[in-house]
C-alpha cells in the first residue's frame, strides 16, 4: 500500500513549503526525507518511510538516510517504516539491534483504519452499518447532493467548516495558510480532491482528500452545525470512496484510530466514525530515530529527560497541600 507521504506530489508540497526534500532510491528500496529542525539540530524526517521491499532493501535504505544525513550535518534520522519488510510486531527485533530507538513521540498515527475497495461496490457497502448504507442510498430524496473539486480556490468551503468545528471541539486545527497551500500544490496535480455535499446549491460539508497511486487518504472533514441532523458527512465520505474505486484505487485510509482497549482515547469518537464504515486495522511500528552524531543526541535526550523529570516535579509541587509547599520553601 502506497502512502502519500512518501509521494512525488507531498515532496513537490513541501517544497512549496520551503523545505529541503531529499529523495533517493535503490534496487527495491526508496524515500523522501525532509529536514527538519528540533533542539538537537538538524534532522532528517522520512514520514512513513522508508519504503523497501525486503529487510535487505531497508538496510540499504538506512545506509543511504545515514551517508545523507553526514552530509547535510544532521543530528540523527527519523523514520516511520510502515512498509519495509517487516510488522509492526518485529519492530523491537528489526530496529533496536541496527541501532534505532523509539522516538520520544509518534510523529503520524501509530494505528490506521484501512477500507479495500479491489472488490465490487456492493461488498464495500455490505461491510457499513446499515444506517450508513442507508443514507449514502437515500439522501438525495432530502435534496442533498454530492460533487468533488480540484479547485484550488474552493478550499475556503471546508476552511469555514473546519473554524466552526473547532470552535464548538475545543481544538486548534491546521492553519488556514498550510492548508491553502496543500490545495494550491496538490489539487491542480490531481493528487488531492475536494469533496462537497450541497443542500439547495449551498455547502453543508466538505472533505480532503489525498491520493496515491493505490491509495485515497481521507484527510480533513467538517459540516455545517445548521444541517447537523442531515448527517451528511456520513454519504459524503461513501462518495469518496466510490469516487476512489472509479479511478482504480485499492485502499482507503481512514487515518488515525485509538487503541481498542482505550476507550477514553481522545480520538474515541472519530474511532467509532471511521469502524462504521467497514474496513480493518492496521498498526504501524512507529516513530524511531536513528542517532548520526550520537554525543549530541545522547545530550538532547538527556536535557529532553530532564525537562519532563523538571515539569513533573511542578506538577506533584503543585498537588501538595500549602501548608506542606510553605514548609519546603523554608
Amino acid at each position: 500500500m502506497d502512502h502519500f507521504l512518501q509521494s512525488p506530489a507531498w515532496a513537490t508540497f513541501q517544497r512549496s513549503l520551503g523545505r529541503t526534500v531529499h529523495e533517493r532510491s535503490g534496487p527495491g528500496w526508496s524515500f523522501l526525507a525532509i529536514e527538519e529542525s528540533n533542539p538537537a539540530g538538524k534532522l532528517l524526517y522520512a514520514p512513513y518511510g522508508p519504503v523497501a521491499a525486503s529487510l535487505a532493501a531497508f538496510d540499504a535504505a538506512l545506509a543511504a538516510l545515514t551517508e545523507l544525513a553526514r552530509s547535510c550535518g544532521a543530528v540523527f534520522v527519523r523514520i516511520e517504516p510502515v512498509d519495509a519488510g517487516f510488522t509492526a510486531a518485529d519492530a523491537n527485533a528489526v530496529l533496536r539491534p541496527r541501532g534505532l530507538r523509539p522516538a520520544p513521540a509518534n510523529q503520524q498515527p501509530e494505528l490506521s483504519w484501512i477500507v479495500d475497495l479491489d472488490r465490487d461496490f456492493k461488498d464495500v457497502l455490505a461491510d457499513m452499518k446499515p444506517v450508513n448504507r442507508n443514507l449514502y442510498r437515500n439522501i438525495h430524496k432530502k435534496g442533498v447532493t454530492f460533487r468533488a473539486s480540484q479547485d484550488p480556490a474552493e478550499i475556503s468551503v471546508l476552511l469555514g467548516f473546519l473554524h466552526l468545528t473547532a470552535a464548538r471541539n475545543g481544538f486548534k486545527p491546521q492553519s488556514d495558510e498550510y492548508l491553502t497551500q496543500v490545495a494550491r500544490s496538490l489539487m491542480p496535480a490531481g493528487a488531492a480532491t475536494l469533496f462537497i455535499a450541497e443542500l439547495g446549491g449551498e455547502p453543508i460539508a466538505a472533505a480532503l482528500a489525498y491520493d496515491s497511486a493505490d491509495t485515497r487518504t481521507y484527510a480533513h472533514a467538517a459540516l455545517d452545525d445548521a444541517h447537523r441532523k442531515l448527517s451528511a458527512g456520513i454519504p459524503l465520505l461513501v462518495t469518496l470512496m466510490a469516487d476512489a474505486r472509479d479511478k482504480g484505487l485499492k485502499h482507503v485510509d481512514l487515518w488515525g484510530v485509538a487503541p481498542a482497549d482505550q476507550p477514553d482515547h481522545k480520538w474515541a469518537g472519530f474511532t467509532a466514525f471511521k469502524k462504521s464504515f467497514g474496513g480493518r486495522g492496521v498498526s504501524y511500528p512507529g516513530t524511531w530515530d536513528l542517532p548520526v552524531r550520537t554525543v549530541r543526541y545522547g545530550a538532547y535526550q538527556l536535557a529532553r529527560q530532564g525537562a519532563q523529570a523538571a515539569r513533573r516535579g511542578v506538577v506533584t509541587a503543585r498537588k501538595l497541600p500549602v501548608r506542606l509547599r510553605s514548609a519546603l520553601r523554608r
